[in-house]
């Protein structure tokens, strides 16, 4: 069995997706490390651990992210590509959730906002709001650095000590903006506020933050439903807030299956699409 290897290396973690030659996902897998070099060649050797394969069975690596100009030449003398960033994360949003058409939100370190279709994938815009401010934060607020433990505190926290909501400034109904919105993140941070509290305003900063600025992308548009991917994707409260804010604006958000390794699979399927012509040989390619 021959395996392609579609690798994204992002600012803090490595992300990577072992596809057979028949554009099969056999698995996935996300490593974090000192370095971006530590963090792929420990993804390389992860994956090959855990599907059982050998360097002699892999054809191909991809790469992609923000850490792939740091890799010069081919890996392990096989042949290395390198496919643009915005067009992994688009070709593989389209890829899981079956759309043709999307807004596609990678909320990484920081975030960044593909239109994709199936004609191109068009990087509009991004904000520098993401999972490095969510951790970045916590090391001030909370003493605490690693996501799963801000994530467990979040879990015991409640809004009402760190955010102002509508229904604490108005006694009035407003008909586009119910009760409990947030009017300001952290505006009523109370004497009694915890750190689990403290966690929980951070993570719900974080979406609300994204996932309005994707909505607002999405104006004068037919585009209702949009993707989210990415590492701060998977955290479970994800849904819930991007839900909060999709009501508001009249958008859907999706978060979809595996989709932390959204753009290592687009880069692994941009190979498939791109880089083989029909009788299968590897075709040439421009480095980005």
């Amino acid at each position: 069995m021959n395996v392609i290897l579609g690798v994204d290396i992002g600012g803090s973690t490595t992300k990577i997706v072992a596809f057979e030659e028949q554009e099969r996902v056999l698995d996935c897998l996300q490593v974090r490390a000192g370095d971006q070099i530590t963090s792929l060649y420990g993804a390389i050797g992860h994956i090959l651990y855990k599907c059982n394969l050998t360097l002699d069975q892999v054809t191909a690596f991809v790469l992609t992210g923000v850490g792939a100009t740091m890799v010069k030449g081919d890996i392990y003398g096989i042949p290395t590509y390198r496919v643009k960033e915005f067009e992994a994360i688009g070709k593989g949003a389209l890829e899981l959730t079956g759309f043709s058409e999307t807004l596609v939100v990678s909320v990484g370190t920081g975030s960044a906002f593909v239109m994709a279709s199936e004609k191109e994938c068009r990087h509009i815009g991004g904000s520098g709001v993401g999972g490095g401010t969510l951790t970045g934060l916590a090391s001030k607020l909370l003493g605490e650095t690693h996501i799963d433990a801000i994530v467990a505190a979040a879990q015991k926290g409640s809004l009402r000590q760190v955010d102002l909501a509508i229904c604490d400034i108005s006694d009035e109904e407003i008909p586009s903006l119910p009760p409990h919105v947030t009017a300001a993140n952290f505006g009523k941070v109370e004497s009694t506020a915890s750190k689990e509290d403290f966690a929980l305003g951070l993570i719900n900063m974080v979406f609300e933050t994204v996932g309005s600025l994707a909505a607002f992308a999405c104006k004068n548009t037919e585009i209702k439903e949009i993707v989210v991917t990415g590492s701060v994707a998977a955290l479970p409260m994800a849904q819930k807030y991007l839900d909060g804010v999709g009501m508001l604006h009249g958008v859907k958000f999706i978060i979809p299956e595996k989709a932390i390794f959204a753009t290592a699979i687009g880069a692994a399927l941009l190979y498939f699409s791109e880089f083989q012509d029909e009788a299968g040989s590897i075709t040439a390619l421009e480095i980005t």
